[in-house]
């Protein structure tokens, strides 16, 4: 898969451009918030329907307009792909091949990417919720099952938990068994999916962490909770624990249990990696896990994904950069940096400059 181009209107600090990418190694460079990242978030963007570093879509506009618009063309193996997002202040239009498109799993995953920045650290470091988050957004570029099955349990789990805020107990209590059944049924579906996908990520987060520490040190993924069973087995255990928790969930006015309180287990040379893992550490295991996402995709999906590379480079240690280079190789990849020179080490690539949200010669 290969992004060919890509047209920013009134995206971020973009007025108005267009790139032009190609095959393997692409290059941003330009000093520090001339809008490097603003690119690499708008490719991600139009493969995941979200941005990873804002929750409201209005703040990608560009201050005093009415709206953005990001478009990209892309050749996959199926052949040529337009997508585009038109964003306003409080909607969004998603267009592909030129159709709009009413339901966002319709739109997600047609184009496909991995995105790792400094600000993935977050990964490792942080609360259970951006683990989720990346499961989330990587699991439902390669399957819309799995996409839809989310967008259900959303609205699923925001009534379960409106109700547990009702006043009149008895209703409560009443209503709650019919709500659990339809809980339990879709929050299994999710369960599976995140079970398949850690059993294939885990080994090849493992090798490319190996390969990047040069078998310093090992890496283990796994979801903190133990399902056994297919869907319908976990269905069912997910009712029991529903039902058991009801006094406490009422209490607390939201549901205590299911998929949405998940977590992943990441394990460095036997420890716990959020609580044992060095800056350094937990760096290479959160690139160790996102270069496995490359893998999976290429599996999955019988291609590789764009890779982008937000000032990855300047946080690596100069073996690590040769090494992450030579992985890279047989990818498109999209890099921002300061200066080319100090990272591409002779590796030939389409190098593009930007200031003040322009390319420049």
């Amino acid at each position: 898969m290969v992004v060919k181009k890509l047209t920013l209107k009134n995206f971020r600090n973009y007025e108005d451009e267009t790139f032009s990418f190609e095959d393997g190694l692409n290059i941003l460079t330009g000093r520090n918030a001339q809008g490097k990242t603003n690119c690499v978030e708008a490719v991600f963007y139009l493969c995941t329907g979200a941005s990873l570093r804002i929750r409201h879509d209005r703040q990608l506009i560009r201050r005093g307009e009415e709206r953005a618009q990001i478009c990209a063309e892309a050749q996959t193996r199926y052949g040529r792909i337009l997508l585009e997002a038109i964003i306003y202040e409080n909607r969004r239009e998603l267009y592909l091949n030129g159709n709009r498109t009413t339901r966002s799993v319709d739109f997600v995953g047609n184009m496909k990417s991995v995105f790792f920045s400094p600000g993935e650290l977050r990964l490792i470091q942080d609360g259970p919720d951006e683990r989720r988050r990346f499961l989330n957004l990587s699991v439902s570029q390669t399957s819309k099952e799995y996409a839809q099955a989310l967008l259900r349990f959303g609205r699923i789990l925001e009534q379960r938990n409106n109700l547990l805020k009702e006043r009149d107990a008895g209703m409560v209590f009443e209503t709650l068994p019919v709500w659990d059944e339809q809980f339990a049924a879709v929050a299994s579906r999710i369960i599976v999916k995140r079970q398949e996908y850690l059993a294939k990520l885990s080994p090849l987060a493992a090798e490319a962490h190996a390969f990047l520490t040069d078998d310093a040190e090992t890496l283990s993924l796994s979801l903190d909770k133990t399902y056994r069973g297919d869907e319908g087995e976990i269905s069912n255990r997910l009712v029991r624990e529903l039902s058991s928790c009801y006094e406490r969930d009422i209490r607390l006015g939201f549901t205590s249990v299911g998929p949405h309180r998940d977590d992943i287990k990441i394990v460095l040379d036997g420890a716990d990696a959020r609580g044992f893992s060095s800056q350094g550490q937990a760096r290479t295991a959160a690139l160790s896990m996102k270069l496995a996402e490359v893998e999976i995709f290429r599996e999955l999906s019988g291609e590789a994904p764009v890779l982008i590379l937000d000032d990855v480079m300047s946080e690596l240690d100069l073996p690590r950069r040769k090494k992450l280079l030579s992985r890279v190789k047989d990818v498109q990849c999209i890099l921002t940096c300061t200066h080319a020179e100090r990272v591409l080490y002779g590796a030939e690539s389409n190098k593009i400059r930007i200031s003040g949200g322009k390319i420049v010669p």
